[in-house]
């Protein structure tokens, strides 16, 4: 989430920042005029509100020194008064304002996050600038093959079964194979909780939506995610909770009933006061049942983590921190689940590109200060799980048009596939300043100040498991089709040195 007043002193500033992202002119201008219509009629708005808010403060301390002073014909008078400011503020100015509020709300969560200075400029991968590379390609004195040949080979990979079981884009793990993706695992938790300082977190994996906006997952790219639903508890229809709210109403206001009654002769009933109602408010009837019933489908839905990142840094949210008590650091190894929208006819074979998958996520809280240090280091972290595993990679800062919605500078890993004969990303850690804090309200106290500030979040992969398996079995496949277990690994597996086909 952007903040609106750096937009409205910086629309050149924002403007360069969209443009870098790759958004055409006509569609930035558009968006740009938007934005600030919205917040000028919303700061229109607001300054009469404050007058209004203003008014009825002091006529509520008037009420009370012409009560004290026996004058009650003046008391009556100022409650009045104040009877129709509130009903002015409330009809006239609260809730317009908190309509603009959430118009621009709305159009600033679908804008990405503005790039660092330093990031590099382009549009795709070709444009992304290498950083350094770790060791060498190894030579085979044989064609390697890629990982879902040597998987199958063995008989301890199984797409056809998963396929059964789920559809396309899973796969049963077997015997060694799953033995060794399990050893991965634990590998990259310990040396991240042992010695890199991260504190492992087991979060839950279904998350509202509230957590999945507050990390950007949420509004636009509800389509790459899994939802999932429940049967809300406690929610009736819109209809049958007006059925019981009204006739409390009703009995609160014994006027309309009277009058009611002289134009009918008789008693009105809940079902004729209901209808009544809706008539009466047309608009804002369809207005209040539309509300609820997403507050009714929010209530009953879930999302299914397509990261770790989204647990991790929302344990956060809605909190304001102390200063020294960060940075805080967080690991955990979840599922993930991705719906790899638009990835049809891509990577179908093989493990690269699945709708489930483990992985070791890290995530920093920071501050503002600390935060670029921190990305530096996050990385460092990453790269030390490939360089204990030796497996030859290379590091590249993505360019702006690359990057993800909600980051500001990203390094990607990525990793040599022999069998594939390419790199293939296997870690991206990314800064995403104060972008996902907003959304989340996410801030901190600094050292003898009073004001808070917002956090600097960061998260990266340390690594995905699914492609650190791919890349061992494809680094240390041998003549045959054995893979040697990465010594790093061997205690993790009892022992084992070398996985061939059982039986």
């Amino acid at each position: 989430m952007h903040d609106i007043k750096w937009i409205r002193d910086n629309p050149d500033s924002f403007d360069r920042g969209l443009a870098r992202r790759g958004m055409a002119v006509h569609e930035r201008r558009e968006m740009l005029h938007t934005i600030l219509q919205f917040d000028a009629e919303r700061r229109a708005t607001i300054s009469p509100v404050q007058h209004w808010q203003e008014r009825r403060n002091r006529i509520s301390k008037e009420i009370g020194d012409a009560k004290r002073a026996g004058d009650e014909r003046r008391a009556a008078a100022l409650i009045e008064e104040m009877s129709r400011l509130k009903s002015d503020i409330t009809r006239s100015g609260e809730q317009v304002v908190q309509n603009f509020e959430d118009k621009l709300n709305r159009l600033l969560a679908e804008i990405p996050n503005i790039p660092l200075d330093d990031v590099p400029d382009g549009k795709d991968p070709q444009d992304n600038v290498e950083h350094h590379r770790f060791s060498a390609k190894r030579n085979y004195g044989f064609v390697p093959q890629q990982h879902f040949d040597l998987g199958e080979a063995l008989g301890q990979m199984d797409f056809e079964t998963a396929a059964k079981l789920s559809g396309a884009r899973f796969v049963v793990l077997k015997d060694r194979i799953a033995q060794l993706e399990r050893a991965l695992a634990q590998f990259m938790l310990n040396l991240h909780t042992n010695e890199h300082g991260y504190s492992e977190i087991a979060p839950p994996l279904l998350m509202r939506d509230d957590a999945m906006y507050g990390t950007a997952q949420l509004p636009k790219f509800a389509a790459d995610q899994f939802e999932t639903s429940r049967t809300p508890e406690g929610f009736r229809t819109f209809e049958e909770v007006m059925q019981s709210v009204l006739p409390k109403a009703l009995e609160q206001m014994p006027q309309v009933r009277v009058q009611y009654k002289k134009r009918t002769g008789r008693e009105i009933s809940v079902d004729e006061a209901l209808a009544a109602f809706q008539a009466a408010v047309k608009e804002d009837w369809l207005d209040y049942k539309r509300q609820y019933e997403q507050a009714r489908v929010a209530a009953s839905r879930l999302w299914l983590i397509p990261t770790a990142e989204v647990p991790l840094t929302n344990l956060v949210r809605e909190s304001i921190l102390e200063e020294d008590a960060l940075p805080l650091r967080f690991t955990a190894c979840t599922p993930c689940f991705r719906a790899e929208a638009g990835a049809a006819g891509k990577d179908t074979r093989g493990m690269i590109r699945q709708h489930q998958f483990d992985k070791v996520e890290l995530v920093s809280i920071t501050t503002p200060e600390q935060s670029s240090d921190e990305h530096e280091r996050m990385l460092a972290c990453a790269e030390e799980v490939l360089r204990r595993l030796d497996l030859h990679y290379r590091v590249v800062t993505l360019c702006a048009g690359d990057m993800g919605f909600a980051a500001q500078k990203t390094y990607d890993i990525e990793v040599w596939l022999p069998g594939q004969n390419m790199y293939r990303e296997i870690s991206s850690c990314s800064l995403c300043g104060e972008f996902q804090a907003r959304r989340m309200d996410a801030r901190y106290r600094p050292k003898g100040a009073r004001q808070v500030r917002y956090v600097h979040t960061l998260n990266g992969s340390g690594v995905a498991v699914g492609r650190a398996l791919v890349a061992v079995m494809e680094t240390y496949q041998q003549q045959g089709g054995s893979i040697a277990v990465p010594e790093v690994l061997q205690s993790y597996m009892g022992g084992l040195k070398t996985i061939e086909r059982l039986g």
